[in-house]
């Protein structure tokens, strides 16, 4: 019978955050401890923080605005192309 030695850590969290932490976790089979364990040896076994939000970002009105009016440009054929980078930055500080 193999029994491993456990030690208890208590972290401060909002209570909000708690909640639905557990119901995400519990909603993907697993404990909120399981997940915590997981993810501390993870911490050890790859030396590095690594989140994921898993959300789409959104992007800002003012990058809609400019990759609609970048489509109408192109769709007019108002498009450039260049054989190097000097050329692009010529043509940008003209």
């Amino acid at each position: 019978m193999n029994i491993m030695n456990k030690t208890i850590i208590n972290i401060k969290t909002d209570p909000k955050v708690k909640i639905q932490a557990q119901k995400i976790a519990a909603d993907l089979g697993l404990s909120l401890s399981g997940i915590l364990n997981a993810y501390l040896k993870q911490l050890v076994g790859a030396k590095t923080i690594l989140f994921s939000l898993n959300r789409e970002e959104i992007p800002s009105g003012y990058l809609l605005s400019a990759l609609k009016e970048s489509e109408r440009e192109r769709k007019k054929g108002n498009t450039h192309s260049f054989k190097t980078a000097e050329e692009a930055i010529a043509f940008l500080d003209r």
